[in-house]
């Protein structure tokens, strides 16, 4: 992953509204939990001031030689360097702004289940086993043309109470720092051909199927690693009015 020092970027300024049609209404009922979570009263729309259009910086330095790479990244510390179990996947893309501008020096975080469906977490009950020598998280800056780079373990289906027959299709969760706290991003990756996203209550809170779409990471062969790893490709669009999703919610697009 190359490493550079922040980008000076173009000037702060106040960022595109959100386009209330392109995101899912906040209360989904039929996504059980979006109704404790989905906001009683109306929205309030509150001027920018130079806190969300400035700010955060990340350098080099914030990060460590592995944090891309989860492969290695939790074994190396905590089992002696042992490969986790599972598909061996690349994931790639490239992040830039609603104007199409890439962002260079965006800190993105990931977290995943193991490829058997379960989360390195107290809370994760899940029968599936954990993998000793997968921790699920990694961390990358993006580089001059805001591109990133994970290599990992594709994770595996699990079940949810969301009803009896609810299983979350194989994603990876992502989360985003732009060049100002307005680009603020919480999302979640799925990949191409699995048959669980058309089933998943998540996934249909969104109306729209080409937002749908923009969650869908593509096969990618043309960066698959020979004889080791296939490639998606998940590019990212932070504030703009084709922005990729924050899950199901409005705010902090």
């Amino acid at each position: 992953m190359p490493t550079l020092g922040p980008s000076p970027g173009p000037t702060p300024g106040e960022f595109q509204p959100r386009d209330r049609a392109w995101h899912p209404p906040a209360l989904t009922p039929a996504y059980k939990t979006s109704i404790t979570r989905s906001p009683a009263r109306p929205l309030l729309s509150l001027a920018q001031s130079p806190s969300e259009i400035t700010g955060p910086v990340f350098g080099p330095a914030d990060l460590e030689p592995l944090d891309h790479d989860l492969i290695r990244n939790y074994a190396m510390k905590f089992s002696g360097g042992g490969e986790p179990i599972g598909e061996r996947i690349i994931v790639h893309g490239r992040v830039s702004d609603g104007n199409g501008r890439p962002l260079a020096g965006a800190l993105i975080e990931i977290w995943q289940a193991n490829a058997g469906g379960r989360y390195r977490h107290v809370s994760d009950t899940y029968r599936a086993a954990i993998d000793p020598n997968f921790g699920g998280c990694g961390r990358a800056l993006t580089d001059a043309d805001g591109g990133y780079m994970f290599h990992t373990i594709k994770p595996g289906a699990y079940p949810w109470p969301n009803s009896d027959t609810s299983w979350r299709p194989p994603h990876i969760h992502f989360s985003l720092f732009g060049a100002a706290f307005c680009q603020r991003l919480v999302t979640q990756m799925y990949f191409e051909g699995d048959p669980l996203i058309a089933l998943c209550p998540i996934v249909n809170a969104i109306p729209d199927p080409e937002a749908v779409a923009r969650l869908v990471a593509p096969l990618d062969m043309s960066a698959a690693m020979p004889f080791d790893s296939l490639a998606y490709r998940f590019d990212i669009v932070l504030r703009g009015r084709r922005s990729t999703l924050f899950e199901n919610r409005l705010e902090g697009n």
